[in-house]
């Protein structure tokens, strides 16, 4: 498409294009280009940088070098030991308050791994769709079915997967999709690499929603997306709430309960048995194996309908190769682990006892009922230097910062599970009593 004429200044780049009316878009100084219009097959990108381009290398060493001097450089540990409560990292025991392991069940069902893989061997070999899907898969999806409610369920690689391959598989050009700010990055992916529209909503601020909702016009379908335990801030939807929201305009609810599946829920069955739902008002439910489970991958829940159309259409579905059909054949014997309340029960106790412990010597932790404990400080650094000095008391727990959490809201990311003790979580409160000073908190929002 021939380019006629072309004005660029601080703000605006105007296109005029053989066939087109002008386009007026402002511009975003963050990307390296501007979106000026779509064609049928097309978009059209101008660069917007005054500045000469820079090479791969320079980026590369520009945006890592940023990072650092950002202090928000980030590293990994490398573990020595099976994932759990107490872990060995470079030869030194420590205590673990980082995990997503809620139930203690991430270094369980080695044994039935061994034998699966005297069956199944190594990996899955394809996709699902082509001869990947084994009998392993197919009893798991029938046994998570049966466990969160629903007619079926269809088992994805990761949870990241997961989200992605379901709202772009749900929402089209033309539709709308609504998130709240806070939802976990795969969810925000997912819309954002959709071809609809996308709305974010204040957290848990329910009135703008529907209000939003409301303002929407009669055109395409509304697509209502939320994590249930929020991954960062450890507090709970109300998914009464989006239901009925979503059931008064119309709109499908869709809920990413990978913080809540096993963990809320009578036998772990997740956040729509937390609420009593049933399966048509949460009609979209995910779901994922590598927390609570202790397993890896995810899984997608609804009607038959649903999820012949997820198999039909869910891209990181179908272009990717299915999970081992050994690994799948174990959890199934970690889902009945999971089923076990006793768990629960345990993992409660830790919560109660800790937020209890934790009020009395002053750390005013964030309202959260769910393994996730999050303590703000009020600066990148302090998180940094607190977590620092946790780890030299042998206990490990992440300080959160940007662009992970929004800024300003830096946080120790405190993590229980029911394999922890109560002279574990003791340990944990004398050394935050000792490295956190009222000065460096963070109001509670």
């Amino acid at each position: 498409m021939p380019l006629h004429e072309i004005q660029s200044g601080t703000h605006e780049c105007i296109l005029v294009a053989s066939g087109h009316t002008p386009v007026n878009l402002t511009m975003d100084k963050r990307l390296p280009y501007v979106d000026l219009a779509r064609t049928r097959s097309k978009v059209v990108r101008i660069p917007i940088h005054s500045e000469p381009f820079m090479t791969w290398s320079q980026r590369f060493q520009s945006a890592l070098q940023q990072r650092q001097q950002n202090n928000l450089w980030r590293q990994r540990l490398s573990l020595q030991t099976a994932q759990g409560a107490n872990v060995t990292i470079e030869s030194r025991a420590f205590l673990n308050f980082c995990s997503n392991d809620y139930l203690g069940l991430a270094n369980q069902g080695g044994d039935d791994l061994r034998a699966a893989a005297q069956h199944w061997g190594l990996g899955s070999g394809a996709s699902h769709l082509v001869c990947g899907h084994s009998q392993a898969h197919h009893e798991l999806e029938q046994a998570l079915a049966r466990h969160t409610g629903y007619p079926r369920a269809v088992l994805f690689s990761t949870g990241f997967m997961a989200n992605l391959g379901c709202i772009q598989a749900l929402a089209q050009r033309g539709d709308r999709i609504f998130q709240d700010k806070l939802n976990h990055a795969s969810l925000i992916d997912g819309a954002l690499l959709s071809r609809a529209s996308f709305h974010r909503y204040p957290h848990l601020n329910y009135q703008h929603l529907q209000h939003s909702l409301a303002q929407q016009p009669d055109t395409g379908l509304s697509l209502v997306v939320s994590d249930s335990i929020f991954s960062m801030d450890g507090d709970l939807a109300d998914l009464s709430a989006l239901s009925s929201i979503c059931s008064d305009h119309n709109a499908l609810l869709m809920i990413d309960d990978a913080h809540g599946f096993g963990v809320i829920g009578d036998q772990g069955a997740g956040a729509r048995a937390a609420f009593d739902l049933g399966t048509e008002q949460l009609p979209v439910y995910v779901g994922t194996l590598g927390k609570a489970l202790g397993g890896f991958g995810a899984f997608v829940a609804g009607d038959d309908e649903l999820i012949d159309y997820m198999i039909q259409f869910a891209r990181p579905y179908i272009y990717t190769t299915a999970i081992p059909p050994a690994v799948a054949e174990a959890m199934l014997a970690n889902l009945t682990r999971l089923q076990q309340n006793d768990l629960r029960q345990t993992l409660n106790k830790h919560i109660h006892y800790f937020r209890a412990q934790a009020r009395q010597i002053g750390l005013p932790l964030m309202e959260s009922e769910s393994p996730i404990q999050p303590l703000l400080i009020k600066d990148k650094v302090q998180a940094l230097s607190i977590s620092q000095g946790l780890r030299e008391r042998g206990i490990l727990v992440s300080a959160i910062r940007p662009p992970t959490v929004p800024a300003g809201t830096s946080r120790l990311r405190i993590t229980l599970t029911a394999a922890h003790n109560r002279h574990n979580i003791d340990q944990l409160l004398a050394a935050l009593d000792e490295l956190v000073t009222p000065a460096i908190l963070q109001p509670t929002r």
